[in-house]
């Protein structure tokens, strides 16, 4: 039986908005809950979404939006701030909910490195929230790890871009991290594959980009792009430290310490995209969003490439 009738978790965020947009492509219906209405506006016009004024922390809530829903999709994440209430204890009412509510298929987006025995919490509390969706067996559940993720909304190379911008000298910690940045549609179409194929169930699939980069040529080639020299520090371990507890002190926490221990475990995939999707190179994709109109301003961009 296709899936028709489906609730998305986190819908009007930066996957969200792309995965929500792929499935009303398709003709399906599908609920969106907000607390911010103003947030979710870009999917107003889908005339087979229905965005509704929701908590879905509050109790009660998630039993209610579940109700007749076929699957569930939880693409709920956070950075910063309670790992334990959004990654481990929102799978674990998510679960309730789909067994309340009668939905036998869940989708749930984790995160490439989870694991109980990863240096940072957020990847300890990736890893307990998929555990707790796997345990499960009365749902077909499917879980996604994606590496870093990028696309023209994206707060990961727009946020260098943006420092590239005021500041000539770009400080970075972690500089050999590496990692595989998978382009936010193919992390939508995977999704999307996933929904009707059996095969999926049970199954965790790794979600990541055509290359690897370390953190340094990524910035470094975010400046290239954008067509504005830079220099480029790599901080050694304790001066990394110590900007990332500056940072996390500071409104809008730009990197915390458990960002940089997340950044100790390579954000690489050890297999192929799945569902034989070709994912879509960042140096293809990135330009478009991030480069300047001017030719002229493109000539740094031609040097990087030439240095590879």
């Amino acid at each position: 039986m296709k899936l028709d009738n489906i609730l998305v978790l986190g819908g009007s965020g930066f996957v969200g908005r792309h995965l929500v947009a792929a499935l009303a492509a398709e003709g399906l219906r599908l609920t969106v809950p907000t607390r911010r209405r103003e947030r979710a506006k870009h999917l107003l016009p889908l005339p087979t979404v229905d965005v509704v004024d929701a908590d879905i922390m509050a109790p009660g809530t998630l039993e209610a939006l579940a109700h007749g829903k076929q699957a569930v999709v939880n693409l709920v994440g956070i950075l910063h701030g309670d790992f334990e209430r959004a990654h481990v204890q929102l799978p674990r009412a998510v679960v309730a909910a789909c067994r309340a509510g009668g939905a036998k298929r869940l989708i749930h987006m984790s995160a490439l490195g989870a694991s109980s025995a990863a240096p940072s919490q957020y990847l300890r509390s990736k890893a307990l929230g998929e555990r707790v969706v796997l345990d499960a067996a009365d749902l077909a559940v499917t879980v996604f790890r994606p590496s870093v993720i990028f696309g023209p909304e994206d707060a990961f190379l727009n946020t260098f871009a943006c420092l590239a911008r005021y500041f000539f000298v770009l400080p970075i910690a972690c500089p050999q991290a590496r990692f595989q940045p998978v382009y936010v549609g193919d992390v939508a179409r995977a999704m999307s594959r996933a929904l009707d194929d059996p095969e999926s169930r049970g199954k965790v699939y790794e979600l990541a980009g055509t290359q690897e980069y370390s953190l340094r040529e990524l910035v470094e080639l975010v400046c290239a792009i954008t067509g504005r020299e830079r220099l480029v520090v790599g901080l050694p371990g304790r001066l990394g430290s110590l900007q990332a507890f500056v940072m996390e002190k500071l409104p809008g926490r730009l990197i915390t310490r458990d960002n940089l221990r997340s950044m100790q475990v390579p954000n690489v995939a050890a297999g192929p995209f799945p569902f034989g999707i070709q994912p879509q190179a960042l140096e293809a994709l990135a330009p478009a969003y991030l480069a300047p109109i001017g030719p002229r301003e493109r000539y740094p961009q031609l040097r990087w490439r030439a240095r590879r």
